[in-house]
């Protein structure tokens, strides 16, 4: 219990009563952690109920106050530690041309953005930037994307004040950019799918355009900061069919396997210079949390990783290994040479940003429990196996 400031409220109540019924007395503003101390003190002076004891004396309904406020400022405690938690990163990052015959990946991590550029900003906390691309067609695109669209967004007029709108502009205006070189070099005319990620103090903004994916470890839970864009996902085959595209065999106008990209100028009915642009979309889609200290770690990879593990399974899988020995980098490489061992065919490309100094603290996994049951024709044949 605060007994300072139930002192405060003690003095507070001797004043009121002292004062004249017609005056207004003006509601002092309490600490947050003895409001309900406060709130129940009010109500006590309004209109409690009081019983006469057997000796005479008048006793009030007791109500365990003390209890209420150390509950309250056990919860602010537990919150604060959430809250008030500043990201260490680390990062690490690996990949392999599996089993295709070109590396069409590649990848970046800026560790400050602004440096990177040379541009000072009136922030003092820096944003760090990654991003995973994954070409087809050629390595142009990927290329030309990772080199072009961190500067594109740190030259941005509203960076870093109204980042998403700077981010989604960033990737339609390198997509734009990508178009124009092609047209002057149509060699380099190619596609790529897209994921960056940018941290800053406690925010962590993730988007996507394509079928890369970036995976948070929370607590040991997967959650997942990006959506595949693919044809059958029903919203953005509606989203395609309404632009005059349409979905043939899995694929995007029977050509591609993703609905987002940048590049693929050079697809006939793919996009549409323009407000609406064709069903190949350059627009990312965007995930904005604030980060606490029960988010460990994220996990982007290029599709070939997403062929062989599942969410919840590269959350686990990159867990067991750093809290073996700790090493974001080799966590990456140990990630791509368990998805070759798993048969993946594709390119393969993980970025790893940990968000502690530490390793992620064991989690004890609590196993469902499964009611198993026997048909009555199993148990019919254990009875006749126990009788012979």
């Amino acid at each position: 219990m605060c007994v300072q400031d139930a002192e405060q409220v003690s003095q507070e109540m001797e004043t009121l009563d002292n004062t004249n019924n017609n005056t207004t007395t003006k509601k002092q503003s309490w600490p947050l952690h003895c409001e309900v101390l406060h709130t129940h003190m009010e109500n006590w002076d309004k209109g409690s109920s009081f019983i006469n004891s057997s000796d005479g004396i008048s006793v009030a309904d007791s109500s365990p106050l003390e209890s209420i406020s150390e509950d309250r400022v056990a919860v602010e405690r537990k919150q604060n530690l959430l809250t008030n938690f500043i990201p260490v990163l680390r990062s690490g990052e690996w990949s392999d041309i599996g089993g295709r015959p070109y590396m069409e990946d590649t990848h970046i991590c800026i560790n400050d953005l602004a440096k990177k550029f040379g541009y000072d900003l009136l922030s003092e906390e820096s944003i760090s930037f990654y991003g995973v691309f994954d070409g087809h067609g050629g390595k142009s695109a990927a290329q030309f994307v990772r080199d072009h669209l961190p500067r594109v967004i740190i030259e941005d007029a509203d960076f870093p004040l109204e980042l998403e709108k700077v981010v989604r502009r960033s990737f339609i205006e390198t997509d734009a950019a990508f178009a124009e070189t092609c047209s002057l070099e149509s060699s380099l005319s190619s596609g790529t799918t897209v994921l960056t990620a940018m941290i800053f103090g406690r925010s962590l903004l993730v988007a996507n355009a394509g079928d890369c994916r970036a995976v948070l470890s929370r607590g040991g839970t997967a959650i997942e900061m990006s959506k595949d864009h693919r044809p059958c996902c029903i919203r953005e085959k509606t989203r395609v069919e309404s632009l005059g595209g349409y979905v043939e065999d899995g694929y995007l106008n029977g050509q591609l396997g993703v609905t987002r990209a940048l590049g693929d100028w050079h697809l006939e009915g793919m996009k549409v210079k323009g407000e609406m642009g064709g069903p190949l979309s350059a627009e990312p889609e965007l995930k904005l949390i604030t980060l606490t200290k029960e988010d460990e770690f994220l996990i982007i990879g290029s599709d070939g990783i997403w062929d062989v593990f599942s969410s919840q399974n590269s959350v686990a899988f990159a867990r067991r290994r750093l809290r073996e020995h700790n090493d974001v980098k080799l966590c990456c490489k140990e990630m791509v040479d368990e998805a070759i061992k798993r048969g993946a065919t594709d390119n393969l490309t993980v970025v790893i940003v940990s968000f502690h100094l530490e390793p992620p603290p064991y989690v004890a996994v609590q196993r469902a429990r499964v009611r198993r049951s026997i048909s009555a024709e199993g148990l019919q044949s254990l009875k006749c196996l126990l009788q012979e």
